[in-house]
Formats: structure tokens, sequence, C-alpha cells
């Protein structure tokens, strides 16, 4: 779940969360759920960082709570790979060698926001954490998402400014695996990994801080907006 994870999710498995979230009977994806040629939604293991040497992983720490201490000062328009090195008082290539660049240095950030968030869905109690039907608990994402990604909008959306790689990492497939997941539990027809893309689509944080504070929506009507959608997507379900 890479936004760089290093904290208590780092190194969960989604294949390990896949059997978890299928422990309980739930409808196997055959022809029903999957379009001829489509294959399942991989699962595979969000091993792409390899694990840190303690001094490394201590380092990078700091960097990161200097970057916070940045944006909470500053606000994030002003966090730049230089002032990080200033404030945590090393090279700019340390900088650049823990992060690659800006845009991996936002994500780090966000995966200290995202853990909270992933820690609740994946593990908490009901109605958003495994204990609760499928079709509660996706009913109690969506107003989870909005209001968490709302409390740390300056950072999410600074970090939706690189398209191509906005879906490509790994904290963005886990929630794609955990949605798809429960659409499949519900019994929800039709490509359940599409259908998941489009539920997703409407939690995008630029479009809710869009609808939030240019258009004047409320945090109610946006969440009844959520609980609409996923009512129609699983209206035909088996369960």
């Amino acid at each position: 779940m890479l936004y760089h994870l290093t904290g208590p999710w780092s190194s969960y498995p989604l294949g390990r969360y896949a059997e978890a979230m299928t422990a309980t009977p739930s409808p196997s994806p055959d022809a029903h759920c999957l379009p001829a040629g489509c294959k399942e939604l991989g699962l595979a293991s969000p091993g792409e960082q390899p694990q840190l040497r303690a001094d490394a992983a201590r380092n990078r720490a700091l960097l990161l709570e200097a970057a916070s201490r940045l944006v909470a000062e500053e606000g994030v328009a002003k966090l730049t790979m230089e002032a990080v090195a200033a404030a945590a008082k090393v090279g700019k290539g340390t900088v650049f060698r823990r992060f690659g660049d800006r845009f991996g240095l936002l994500l780090a950030l966000l995966n200290q926001r995202e853990e909270e968030l992933q820690a609740a869905f994946m593990a908490g109690p009901p109605p958003l954490g495994p204990e609760a039907p499928a079709l509660e608990r996706l009913h109690a994402f969506g107003p989870a998402v909005i209001r968490h990604e709302h409390t740390h909008s300056d950072i999410y959306v600074a970090a939706r400014t690189d398209a191509a790689r906005n879906h490509t990492v790994p904290a963005h497939r886990l929630r794609l695996t955990h949605v798809a997941l429960l659409l499949r539990q519900i019994g929800t027809g039709g490509d359940t990994e599409l259908l998941a893309q489009s539920l997703l689509n409407y939690l995008d944080p630029t479009l809710v801080h869009h609808l939030l504070t240019r258009r004047g929506m409320s945090f109610e009507r946006l969440e009844a907006g959520w609980h609409d959608l996923v009512a129609r997507l699983t209206a035909g379900a088996e369960t």
C-alpha cells in the first residue's frame, strides 16, 4: 500500500488481506462476475520498497518529520526538497536519494495519513471493519474516505498532480482490491474491478475538494450520493 508504507501495514501482503476478506463464504469469481477474457484483480504483495536499514529508516522518519512540520507551518505549496533538507539539516541530495522527487515525498507524507484509514477498513470495528457484512462495509467506506481525505486535503490534492502515477501506487491498489472484494462478497454482477474503479473515482480527492469548497456541497450530500451509487450498483446482487 505504498504511498511508501513504513508503518504497521507496510508489509501486509494484499494476498493475505484477500484471504482474510474471503474467509467467510462469498460468491466466487466466475463468468457471472468477470467478462470473458478478463482476469481476476491481481493481489500481489506490495513489496516494491526494500526493507530499510535501521539507520536509513531513522533518517527517513526525521526527514518526514521535518516535511510534516513545514506543511503545518507554511502549507504544502512551500514544500520543496530544498526546504526539507534545510529543516532537517542535511544535504539536498539526501532528500532526493530517499524520496526520488517531490511527488515521492508527497506520497510518503500521504502514507502517514493513509495508515489510519487503512487500519480502520482492514481491521477496525464495524461498520467499516471486517466484522460487519460486506454491504454495510461498502456503504461505510465512502463517507470514511471523504471525511479522512478532507481532513488532509492539502496533501491529498497536491499529490494528485501526476495522473500517470495516481492509479499505480499500492495505496490506491489496496483500496481497489478492498472495494472489488466487497463487491464480490455482496454478489454484485459484472466486472467487479471496473465497478470498483468507478466507485473510487467518486472519491477522488480533487473532485471531493472541488465539490465541498467550490460548489458548496455538504458532507451529507456527498455521502448520500455515495449511498445512492452503492445501492444502484448492488441492486441486483445475489445475496
